[in-house]
């Protein structure tokens, strides 16, 4: 088992590469973003937005929760992950023969929208390329050589963007987002297989793949009900509202999943490779733990309170008044993933101590909240006023939020349990970090009373708020600033 000093080393590294890659992913997103939602009509957003609820749940069933079970496991052999990955790949064959047919019934329930019947047969695809690349990906993010993962991801969206612009330019409307999945999916999984020089057997093994079948089906029903959680909510609003608030509602959610998605995925991804090997060690498993809240609570609150203090200058600089309607809805899904992204953070000790079914229980308990918050909401989704055309979208996003923070605490609950940890200590860990956000966010605020000009008043309000931030974490003596800082700028290891 590798010693502390070498876990911290191999934990920076990950840490720095995931961030490296998340981030790399975030800017090209972001410049590709802007370009199509200037370009494209909002419709074409709703179009891929009903795709990707199916889209979603099938790459789910296609994992089987395998992925994460392969980096929870101790030790792999090579017929481990040779198993895992003609399952997949069977899985994702079969899967996607049901979709090719039932595409007629998913444009019945979008108001029987045949574009979708031809865009959805191709989109789908992704599912059968995404299968090749999983085992490959969890292999890499094993052995912590995230490296090879980040120039992947980076060539293939690269690639998938240049690609969605040009076509986009050309006119080729929601063909443009459909290759761009395509081909994203295409270039990573050729990137990986080419880089890594893995193969797997020719042979699967049943009994590989049952010796993970206890973490991965908890894994399965976690993330079943997480992508019901957070997918269910754009088939009612394209069900009961239309195409048209779909497509805000999914730019939304893209623009807001952009953020939220990249933190927990840093966490995650980084984190729970090194808590596994700390499984059966009481202290030094609480004692990572301890750092790892501090670490996550440092980064996530700053970064999306932020978020939702400059939403409206960032939309109207980069959109205009295009997208006016979906800042609410932003905002709101911000707020949501301050919950999501924490509780991601501390589904990490539970894995890595195997009790996985404690998160399907967790994913039951937000779900059934949800589902709560669609009833009583669901007379008024579809609700629009001159001045909000997302009004009644807005009332249902608060049932997300709350479904969040239940989630939140008892996801935390049980965390502290399986960290050998109190609650409390979990609360203590991210307060300070909270209670120095909010002091940044408050001169950051009342600028907005003062600024008028949009570009003026983005730049201003995040500068003033990460130099509050920063200035009252350094004169409060935090030992986690200073350990980020030293790690960035490489005076020590993190």
């Amino acid at each position: 088992m590798p010693g502390r000093g070498d876990m911290k080393q191999k934990v920076a590294r990950t840490v720095k590469w995931t961030a490296i890659d998340r981030g790399a992913n975030v800017v090209v997103n972001v410049v590709t973003g802007i370009i199509l939602a200037n370009v494209l009509p909002r419709e074409d957003f709703g179009l891929i937005g009903a795709l990707l609820v199916f889209q979603a749940f099938a790459t789910l069933f296609v994992d089987a929760g395998f992925s994460t079970a392969l980096i929870q496991k101790k030790r792999c052999s090579r017929a481990d992950y040779s198993s895992v990955m003609w399952f997949n790949l069977a899985a994702a064959a079969t899967i996607y023969l049901i979709l090719y047919i039932g595409a007629p019934l998913i444009a019945r329930i979008f108001d029987n929208d045949v574009r979708l019947i031809p865009l959805g047969r191709v989109m789908f695809l992704t599912i059968v390329i995404n299968a090749t690349s999983m085992v490959q990906t969890s292999r890499l993010y094993k052995l912590m050589q995230v490296r090879t993962v980040a120039a992947a991801n980076a060539l293939a969206i690269i690639a998938s963007a240049l690609v969605a612009v040009w076509l986009a330019v050309c006119g080729y409307g929601a063909w443009s987002l459909v290759w761009q999945a395509v081909v994203l999916s295409a270039v990573k999984s050729g990137t990986l297989w080419i880089a890594t020089g893995w193969r797997p057997k020719r042979t699967m093994s049943f009994k590989a793949v049952r010796s993970f079948f206890k973490v991965g089906s908890g894994m399965l029903g976690a993330a079943f009900l997480n992508v019901l959680f957070g997918k269910i909510y754009s088939l009612v609003v394209g069900n009961r509202a239309g195409i048209l608030p779909l497509g805000y509602y999914t730019q939304a959610d893209k623009w807001s999943t952009m953020g939220v998605a990249t933190l927990s995925a840093v966490m995650t991804q980084s984190f729970l490779p090194a808590l596994s090997t700390y499984q059966d060690k009481p202290a030094e498993f609480a004692a990572a733990t301890a750092k790892m809240n501090r670490f996550s609570s440092y980064v996530m609150f700053p970064c999306l309170v932020l978020a939702v203090l400059v939403a409206t200058p960032l939309f109207h600089v980069c959109f205009a008044t295009k997208w006016d309607a979906a800042i609410i809805l932003f905002q709101l899904l911000v707020i949501r993933g301050i919950f999501t992204s924490l509780s991601s953070v501390y589904n990490n000790y539970i894995i890595a101590r195997g009790h996985t079914r404690l998160i399907m229980l967790t994913e039951v308990i937000r779900d059934v909240v949800a589902i709560i918050a669609i009833a009583v909401t669901l007379p008024y989704i579809a609700v629009s006023t001159p001045e909000g055309p997302t009004y009644g979208i807005a009332i249902m996003l608060w049932g997300q939020i709350a479904a969040g923070a239940l989630t939140w605490i008892y996801t935390l609950v049980m965390a502290a349990k399986c960290s050998w940890r109190s609650w409390w200590d979990f609360i203590t860990d991210s307060l300070p970090y909270c209670a120095t956000t909010f002091i940044a966010w408050l001169p950051a605020a009342l600028l907005q009373q003062v600024l008028k000009n949009e570009m003026l008043l983005l730049v201003v309000q995040a500068a003033t708020f990460i130099v509050v931030y920063i200035g009252v974490n350094a004169a409060l003596g935090s030992r986690i600033q200073r350990d980020a800082l030293d790690w960035a700028f490489r005076r020590k290891t993190f």
